[in-house]
Formats: C-alpha cells, sequence, structure tokens
C-alpha cells in the first residue's frame, strides 16, 4: 500500500485529531496546519502528495488563498468543506481544487479521493493506447470490443453506452471471478460524484445492470457481495481486437 504525505489545512481542532489519527493509523504522514500563512510556509519548505484544506480560515479567504497555493504547489488540491452548494463546488473547482468534498464525510470516503487524486497526479501524460492490447470480450449474449468500446447484444444489436459504463464494464471484464470493493470501483472509475463513493458505484452498477438486462436479484453476469461490492461472473472468451 502506497503512502502519503498529506496536508492539511484546517482550523477545526477537533476534526484535526480524528483526521491525524485515523490517517496515522492507515500508514500515512498527516501534517496539519490552521492557517493561509502556515499552510503556504509548509508547501514551499516540504513536499507533500496532496493538500486538504477547509474554506473557512482564520486569516484569509479560502478561495482567496487556493490561487496562491496552486502557484507554488503542483500536486492535488482537495477542498473539505461545510459549505455544501452546488455553487460552492463550481467555484472552488474553477479556482483550480481537484477535488471537493463538502462536510460531514467518512474517513473512508476522504482516503479513497485521496488515492484517486494522487493516482491521477502520479499518470503518464503520454497516451499509451496505441501501445496497449485490446480485447473482444464474448461473454452471455453479448460482445464488448474494447478497441471500439462498444457493445453488442445478440438479437438488440449495438447498445448505447457512456463512457463511464464502457469503464465499468472493462473493469469487471478484466477481474472475472474477484470480488471487487466499492472504493476499488471508484478509484478505477475516476469517479468524481460528490455523493457517498459507495452510493455513487451503486447507482453506476445499476445503470449498467439495466444495460446488460442483468437482474440484481437472480444476477448471471454481476453479483452482489454482501458487505463488499460486486463481482463478475458470467462465462468469458476473448480474442484480440482488430
Amino acid at each position: 500500500m502506497s503512502s502519503y504525505k498529506i496536508l492539511s489545512l484546517e482550523d477545526d481542532a477537533n476534526l484535526c485529531v480524528v483526521m491525524e489519527e485515523y490517517f496515522e493509523s492507515q500508514g500515512h504522514s498527516f501534517i496539519t496546519v490552521n492557517n493561509g500563512k502556515e499552510c503556504l510556509e509548509n508547501i514551499q519548505n516540504q513536499n507533500f502528495d496532496i493538500v486538504i484544506m477547509d474554506l473557512g480560515l482564520p486569516d484569509i479567504d479560502g478561495l482567496t488563498l487556493l490561487p496562491q497555493i496552486k502557484q507554488a504547489y503542483a500536486g492535488p488540491v482537495i477542498i473539505v468543506s461545510g459549505k455544501s452548494d452546488t455553487m460552492d463546488r463550481i467555484v472552488g473547482l474553477e479556482m483550480g481544487a481537484d477535488d471537493y468534498l463538502a462536510k460531514p464525510f467518512e474517513m473512508r470516503e476522504l482516503l479513497a479521493r485521496i488515492k484517486a487524486n494522487v493516482r491521477r497526479q502520479n499518470q503518464p501524460q503520454d497516451d499509451d493506447a496505441h501501445t496497449t492490447e485490446k480485447f473482444i470480450y464474448h461473454f452471455g449474449d453479448f460482445i464488448f470490443d474494447e478497441g471500439k468500446l462498444t457493445l453488442t447484444h445478440a438479437q438488440k444489436g449495438q447498445i448505447e453506452m457512456t463512457s463511464g459504463e464502457c469503464e465499468l464494464l472493462q473493469i469487471f471484464l478484466k477481474s472475472k471471478g474477484r470480488a471487487l470493493t466499492r472504493e476499488y470501483l471508484h478509484e478505477e472509475t475516476h469517479n468524481d460524484s460528490y455523493e457517498s463513493f459507495d452510493r455513487a458505484i451503486d447507482i453506476a452498477v445499476t445503470r449498467l445492470r439495466k444495460k446488460l438486462n442483468d437482474d440484481p436479484n437472480k444476477p448471471t453476469l454481476i453479483k452482489t457481495i454482501r458487505g463488499v461490492g460486486y463481482m463478475f461472473i458470467a462465462e468469458i472468451k476473448k480474442s484480440p481486437a482488430d
């Protein structure tokens, strides 16, 4: 498991203690500051994998501070704020934040978002899609062409799919027989929903099941693993895509 060095800009002392105990118990380095001046000093003198910041600060408005942080720090920034209105989120993201999580939140979800944002930051910029082998998957009455991102039913023909549904289906097809947690699926699909990641993944799986005509009560393709997540259970045959 990767270990992250996290800088948290938060003036709620109780929340600071809770976050520090949680993240250190998970093996991460967690440093807390409670004002904008200390935050800028830390990012100028130390390397951090990610910055978590509140907007309500004692010395400066968080949205005013955010561009200063992004100018001095190239890594991802997650806003963690009690302001949950859609406009607040939009403004925060437009000002340079990489993610926005409204209070109150679960520590497990914050950690999932940290992992997802750090992973994106560390991904190579070059497009290697042309060098990665693609496959055609046959399962049930369906054929999924990974190269063309098309799903075809034996009788109904091509099924319209969103990019998110294609991405989720690819993960299931490549992990047949493995129990996949909601946290893992959330990270792998780059899901930016502002809802709980448990709910976001459940909604995404429900939509995919409808496209696949898979009854969750009598699944033949995607099985719910109680307390864990989901598993793709259908037999698969695959061949290289053109």
